[in-house]
């Protein structure tokens, strides 16, 4: 008997699972956008010292870990399970960081929503007693998501106004059996939205519908009210997703304004930056909540949000075969202490 299941797309965790520890590394730009003070480590060049983008984005992921690690006072070893994923080829940046960390491995591809599908699995293997110390892991790359999804960077295409800037950082969250929080206590899994949208420069457009229909079915199973949450914060919609998220739940019947948020605004000043309708990419959500966000549950400045990953499911071949853009949002309820 499914004795955890709340309605027909949620899961309320018996045996929440604390995260005890977190790493964030990130790019220069990411290093000059407004939440650089809650980042472990700003790379001063985007190589990494390494001879290419994918290199580069496998190390961060590496690093995320090893900080992690380090602040949990925690062995490789000590790990039971990661769970991770990127934007490339057959997750080749986390695949080969599995290679190297030596950790049993789950390799996942939610697009950008992957970071709390890893988290969201990761509590899972935990409540369920099959574990007792796992990483929740997901990077992204600028310049190697342009080469793979877009135009090489040498091209000098012109970026339109609805384009967002891909986040070059990993994220790497240990979740432990033990802990004093900040806990994760429910998972809400989405379904597949696809609403025809075409244009893979408009990103947000595209995902936004998904992101709605997994934060409507969360509070529909959970019946939580939009204000019983401090934040709910989607993943990488960025302004033009955003705004249409909220116009999408006020039809609903859902007014959001006062606590919806999202990492792909937070992460850059838009305006100062030139990143268009802000950031996206698997290490968006990863970085925002496993450094900014991560500090404002352990100091309680927050005390339960709602986070939901956002992820398009596009291919270099759907988009060249004319397909429209699939899309996907995962969402984790993330307390500072659990109430009884």
């Amino acid at each position: 008997m499914a004795i955890k299941k709340l309605g027909s797309q949620t899961i309320r965790l018996l045996n929440p699972p604390s995260i005890i520890s977190t790493g964030t590394v990130v790019g220069p730009k990411e290093g000059e956008g407004p939440l650089a003070q809650y980042f472990d480590t700003i790379l001063d060049d985007d190589l990494f010292g390494e001879d290419s983008w994918e290199k580069a984005e496998s190390k961060l992921t590496k690093e995320s870990v090893k900080s992690a690690l380090s602040k949990a006072r925690l062995n490789m070893t000590d790990m039971e399970y990661m769970f991770g994923g990127d934007l490339l080829n057959q997750l080749m940046s986390t695949s080969f960081a599995a290679r190297d960390l030596q950790i049993p491995f789950f390799g996942l591809y939610g697009a950008c929503s992957t970071m709390t599908e890893s988290l969201s699995l990761a509590s899972m293997i935990i409540d369920g007693g099959y574990a007792d110390n796992v990483v929740a892991t997901t990077s992204s790359h600028f310049s190697a998501a342009e080469r793979q999804y877009r135009f090489p960077l040498e091209s000098g295409n012109q970026r339109p106004v609805t384009s967002q800037w891909t986040v070059t950082g990993s994220g790497s969250a240990i979740l432990s059996a033990k802990g004093e929080g900040p806990y994760i206590t429910y998972v809400t899994t989405g379904k597949v939205i696809d609403f025809g949208i075409k244009d893979a420069t408009n990103m947000g457009a595209a995902m936004a519908p998904a992101a709605v229909d997994t934060i409507r079915m969360h509070l529909a199973d959970t019946g939580f009210k939009p204000d019983d949450y401090d934040l709910i914060i989607t993943g990488d919609l960025g302004k033009i997703g955003h705004q249409i998220a909220l116009e999408l739940l006020e039809k609903e019947g859902y007014d959001l304004s006062k606590v919806l948020k999202d990492c792909g605004i937070e992460v850059f000043d838009n305006e100062k930056q030139d990143t268009h309708s802000g950031g996206s990419g698997c290490g968006c959500s990863a970085v925002v909540f496993c450094g900014y966000l991560y500090d404002q549950l352990k100091s309680k400045n927050l005390n339960k949000i709602l986070l939901i990953s956002t992820g398009a499911l596009l291919s270099p071949t759907s988009t060249l075969q004319g397909e429209s853009i699939p899309s996907i949002a995962h969402a984790v309820t993330i307390e500072s202490k659990l109430v009884n």
